[in-house]
């Protein structure tokens, strides 16, 4: 569905990835794992436009989108939920959802997709009118993920989705992408919570330094020594 190959990025004199190549296979929950710094975040701003690499490709279903702009990129249908939730704080919560159907296949199905919000995030229908920014960390990540949803996407990605968060939020956040895995909804997921980002994952990567170390399986990583003792403390 989506390949990076030889991926290179820079910001000035500093190379943020080296030679990264993953593929995301269409219906898959692919985990990318890493510490801080490690470049996940880069890597998904570079898919997304907003970064543009300094070496390789990215494919879509087999078309080059490197250099195409993020609107564009949206358009296809890959579309990211940021880190820090980025949303409109002094807009409802329903407001803010609106704002997440604005390509226009999205837009004709926006009360479908709305209901479908409701049902993974109850919560938010309760508080539908509720302004954004005096809602929690857990339930403000409810809804970023929510509105990253109205856009009906091919693909979600989401940059750290329980940093921040309570145990138990993390917990209700990791539960809701599992679910959404399972309506065979295809997700990139770049993460610092390795256990449980591992244990929902199809397939994973270890990002450090900005190179590819390991790959495999979710469960292959979890029994990996390497990752036992960087990220799990084992």
């Amino acid at each position: 569905m989506l390949k990076a190959e030889r991926l290179s990025v820079f910001y000035d004199e500093l190379q943020a990835l080296i030679d990264v190549t993953i593929e995301v296979r269409e219906g898959e929950l692919l985990v990318v794992i890493g510490s801080n710094g490690a470049g996940k975040t880069t890597l998904l701003r570079t898919i997304s436009g907003l970064n543009r690499p300094g070496g390789g490709r990215i494919l879509w279903r087999g078309d080059p989108i490197e250099k195409e702009p993020t609107d564009r990129i949206c358009r296809r249908g890959i579309i990211q939920v940021p880190e820090g939730r980025k949303l409109f704080p002094q807009m409802s919560i329903l407001e803010n959802l609106e704002m997440g159907a604005y390509l226009p296949d999205a837009a004709k199905k926006a009360e479908e997709t709305v209901e479908h919000v409701f049902q993974l995030f109850p919560v938010l229908r309760d508080r539908r009118k509720q302004l954004a920014g005096t809602l929690s960390g857990g339930e403000q990540q409810m809804l970023a993920i929510g509105r990253a949803l109205m856009a009906r996407p091919r693909l979600l990605m989401l940059d750290e989705p329980s940093l921040g968060l309570s145990p138990k939020a993390a917990s209700e956040i990791y539960s809701v992408l599992h679910h959404l895995h399972h309506e065979d909804m295809t997700i990139l997921l770049v993460s610092q919570d390795v256990l449980q980002a591992l244990k929902i994952a199809d397939r994973a990567y270890a990002l450090e330094n900005g190179r590819i170390i390991l790959q495999g399986s979710g469960s292959e990583l979890l029994r990996d020594p390497a990752v036992k003792e960087a990220y799990l403390g084992l």
